[in-house]
């Protein structure tokens, strides 16, 4: 279930780029003054990786973050809600129950062409906004961003929700990384949480209430 709610609103978790008014080369080897920095904690980067990279480096670096903290998001929401509706059969014939991690083995067939199908057009559509093209590509550095494409913009709020003001959107950037990294964290805790003992995260919620 959670990932028929990931197939519907992927897209929608991009409202909010990394950076628009600024481009990659605002990515320097100093973090400070970037968004997700928050006090008193400041940069948190104990393995020193900035000190280590390049301005393109970092730039990948962020939109590295920014993509998995969004697949984050809706995985979190879709434990949540996919257990939470269990049973039902919603948009298949086939009754889907048990814990979110068991699921993705009681789809109907036809279902994942449908889901790699989005998702490689969705990607695809990525790599052409933001990366360089291979063929120009230094060897060393796969996967490099065009120096005007801002990590994680991928022209896509069909609700208007990015600020016009830069402050305003400074502080929506940290929001997204900061629920992002949040949200990473918590996704590792429910699939091993579930892994471990095969109950549902809404079951262990209600069993504790």
């Amino acid at each position: 279930m959670k990932l028929i709610l990931a197939s519907l609103i992927a897209s929608a978790a991009a409202f909010a780029p990394s950076q628009v008014a600024q481009t990659s080369t605002a990515l320097s080897a100093s973090l400070d003054g970037l968004p997700g920095a928050l006090a008193p904690a400041g940069v948190f980067d104990p393995l020193g990786l900035a000190e280590k990279a390049t301005d393109a480096t970092l730039a990948r670096y962020r939109e590295a973050e920014l993509a998995h903290g969004r697949v984050a998001m809706l995985a979190v929401i879709g434990f949540l809600v996919g257990e939470k509706v269990e049973g039902s059969s919603f948009l298949f014939d086939a009754q889907i129950s048990g814990p979110a991690i068991t699921h993705i083995t009681q789809v109907p067939d036809g279902f994942w062409p449908v889901i790699i199908a989005f998702v490689g057009a969705y990607e695809a559509q990525r790599a052409e906004t933001g990366w360089v093209d291979p063929a120009d590509c230094p060897v060393d550095q796969p996967g490099m961003l065009k120096s005007d494409y801002a990590p994680g913009d991928l022209k896509f709020d069909p609700f208007g929700l990015m600020p016009e003001d830069a402050e305003e959107f400074e502080i929506m950037q940290t929001k997204e990384l900061q629920n992002g990294r949040l949200a990473m964290l918590a996704a590792a805790g429910f699939l091993a949480q579930e892994a471990v003992d095969g109950k549902g995260i809404i079951e262990h919620f209600t069993a504790s209430a």
